[in-house]
């Protein structure tokens, strides 16, 4: 209960907790809701609970980078992701990168959202900017 109250001021509050309270969906949702980031120290199991990541990634689309290869591979939840930060969708899966009508459903295509360098320098390669 302590610690139910201290994640709900303060998510982050979670790498503190027990390993079994890191394991209650309870804690973990609590935690997520105030600080997605709290995801990172959630376990693998709640990493892969969509309910938990869509909470995750609605307070912070970044979150998704600490989610199960299953939910990055969620349509839903990597649209939830993007709405909070369009970058998120650097930590998509690859299978829905690839599946070009959720790529265009999810701004894939723009290049705005390539937030890596090597990413960036190929579009640029590609468009000609760059040697």
């Amino acid at each position: 209960e302590v610690v139910l109250e201290a994640v709900k001021q303060d998510g982050r509050a979670l790498m503190y907790a027990s390993e079994e309270l890191k394991a209650d969906k309870e804690v973990v949702l609590e935690a997520v809701k105030q600080d997605g980031r709290a995801l990172k120290d959630a376990t693998i199991e709640l990493k892969a609970d969509k309910e938990i990541v869509l909470e995750a990634v609605k307070q912070d689309g970044n979150a998704l980078k600490c989610s199960s290869q299953e939910i990055k591979a969620d349509k839903e939840v990597v649209l939830e992701a993007r709405k909070q930060d369009g970058p998120a969708l650097e930590w998509a899966s690859r299978e829905l990168k690839a599946d070009k009508e959720a790529a265009r459903n999810l701004g894939l295509g723009d290049t705005s959202f390539a937030p890596r360098k090597e990413q960036r320098k190929k579009v640029l390669v590609f468009m000609g900017n760059v040697d």
